[in-house]
């Protein structure tokens, strides 16, 4: 079974920085992308960033410059760096990772953690 525990989330007040994390665990042989994903109220969830296991990374048009991605593998975690925070990124942000197991390869969801971006 596997199970991606996000924290860093919080309040912040605009211009303010967190960074979120997400670690994977259980039974994983290999994972493959990792991305942050997020669903602010009333929207439906979009794509963030997302970090293949090469390193590459892929960023949304609204968090460039100001959000980066980055993983460590040895620790199947994947961090979301992000800066000059504005109220429009207030959203319960999602982990999600691409791996293989016994059950075969496809994603996992982690259950998110809330950013609240306010004066």
């Amino acid at each position: 079974q596997v199970q991606l525990v996000e924290s860093g989330g919080g309040l912040v007040q605009p211009g303010g920085s967190l960074r979120l994390s997400c670690v994977a665990s259980g039974l994983i042989f290999t994972i493959y992308g990792m991305g942050w994903y997020r669903q602010a109220p009333g929207k439906q969830r979009e794509l963030v960033a997302t970090i293949t296991s090469g390193g590459t990374t892929n960023y949304a048009e609204f968090v460039k410059g100001r959000f980066t991605i980055s993983r460590d593998n040895a620790k199947n975690t994947v961090y979301l760096q992000m800066n000059s925070l504005k109220f429009e990124d207030t959203a319960v942000y999602f982990c999600n990772v691409d791996l293989f197991n016994y059950s075969g390869r496809r994603d996992y969801w982690g259950k998110g953690t809330l950013v609240t971006v306010s004066s």
